[in-house]
């Protein structure tokens, strides 16, 4: 597939909830015709609140608002919270929708893990942010690093337009019938003078689009490559480049999570190690909290942003997108971010530590290494399906059986969580700081 490259754009770096969710509240709140939302998780607290405030405003002024969350990744919203957005006209849209067996979820695999926004068609705002308070930093330590970039100009056509196609093709037949001769809005004029592609992981024709890029970055370096990434289990392929690049005097850093959120994952992670550092990559450890980011840069010019981890089931699975930047101010930028964080936030890793105890891991390194070279073909081991969304709609408008099929189970009644509705109040009216 020939890559859709755009020029003419101007990308703005927004760096943790303090930088994101400001501007994308503003942007919301000053729209006009149309909102095009997706996101893994939208939890309720006080960030969720915000926005459901927000989109309902926008819908009562007219604004036509599509909002398409994952099933797995936001399960456990109330029907309350999920009533007040279909009410208000906000048509909210469950990718691939599954129930539960003896109260677990199984869908685990094949995920929507793209977190995209588009602005009547003009502004779009890419990462791997969701709409959760554990984004930003006040929330506490266990508060993620991450990032997102603000964009305008002719590349928002094609945000647009992969926010448009998943509605088209994942819809019902009726549904569909809305969105049909809107999958491309009108290319907007130059913004700036970046030049950014659009990368998206599907798992129908763009199976190893963002893996791809990465691999043409790695193979083209030619003094530096940075990357930062959460959950860091990748490729045969590309750990073989990464060492390539190492050898012919490329100074290739990860940085990684040293607190994680799922201590399994870095783990996984750390079995890798020895096979990297032996060729001179550097690994650098995040320890001040969770790092969730999925970034890097590349020499002087090129940058990623996006919500594509490097394991396998970003690079496999998940519904994906990324932006590819080329434009020497943003590089900079994001490297001089990247710089700061490993100075004074990471713990270098050496090849002494990565070997101790490497006599009892060398088993589990063996095995690691043969399910990356395997992968691909067990993929085709687990049960393809059909990606799907749901239409949730009002529960006025819905039986009692429908209610139990279209709309999530219930947070606050299952859980006992008490949350009154003065307490919610008390967060929509509180600022982000």
């Amino acid at each position: 597939m020939k890559d859709n490259w755009r020029n003419g754009n101007d990308v703005k770096l927004l760096v943790n909830g303090e930088d994101f969710f400001p501007r994308v509240f503003d942007c919301i709140r000053n729209a006009e015709t149309e909102i095009l939302l997706e996101t893994f998780i939208i939890e309720e607290d006080k960030i969720g609140w915000r926005l459901q405030k927000e989109l309902i405003a926008a819908a009562q002024r007219g604004v036509s608002i599509d909002i398409t969350v994952d099933d797995y990744g936001t399960w456990d919203l109330s029907d309350e919270f999920i009533d007040s957005l279909t009410t208000a006209g906000v048509r909210l849209h469950l990718f691939d929708p599954q129930p539960k067996l003896w109260g677990v979820r199984l869908n685990i695999f094949r995920r929507l893990h793209r977190k995209l926004i588009v602005i009547d068609q003009k502004l779009a705002f890419v990462g791997g942010i969701n709409f959760c308070f554990d984004h930003v930093i006040s929330s506490g330590p266990d508060a993620k690093q991450d990032y997102a970039v603000e964009i305008k100009g002719p590349v928002v056509a094609d945000i647009h337009q992969t926010c448009m196609l998943l509605l088209l093709r994942a819809s019902s037949r009726k549904e569909r019938r809305n969105y049909m001769g809107q999958a491309r809005a009108a290319e907007q004029p130059a913004a700036g003078d970046m030049r950014v592609l659009v990368v998206d992981r599907d798992n129908g024709h763009h199976r190893t689009n963002i893996e791809r890029q990465y691999l043409l970055a790695t193979r083209l370096a030619q003094k530096r490559l940075v990357i930062a990434n959460a959950y860091f289990f990748p490729g045969y392929r590309l750990l073989r480049e990464f060492r390539r690049a190492a050898q012919r005097g490329v100074e290739v850093i990860l940085i990684l999570q040293g607190q994680p959120d799922m201590a399994w994952v870095s783990a996984l992670s750390r079995l890798l190690y020895n096979y990297l550092l032996r060729s001179g990559v550097k690994i650098y450890e995040y320890r001040r909290r969770p790092l969730h980011g999925k970034v890097a840069v590349m020499d002087d010019k090129w940058a990623t942003v996006g919500s594509s981890n490097l394991d396998p089931l970003s690079l496999s699975l998940n519904l994906e997108a990324n932006v590819i930047i080329e434009d020497e101010g943003f590089n900079q930028q994001l490297h001089e971010n990247l710089t700061t964080i490993t100075e004074q936030d990471c713990e270098q890793l050496t090849l002494k530590a990565a070997v101790r105890g490497y006599w009892w891991r060398m088993p589990l390194i063996f095995l690691s290494f043969h399910f990356l070279r395997k992968f691909p073909t067990i993929l085709n081991w687990l049960p393809a399906h059909t990606h799907k969304l749901k239409l949730v709609k009002p529960l006025q408008e819905t039986s009692d059986t429908e209610q139990t099929s279209l709309t999530m189970p219930s947070k606050l009644s299952n859980s006992g969580n008490n949350v009154t509705q003065d307490e919610k109040l008390a967060y929509e009216k509180e600022s982000i700081s």
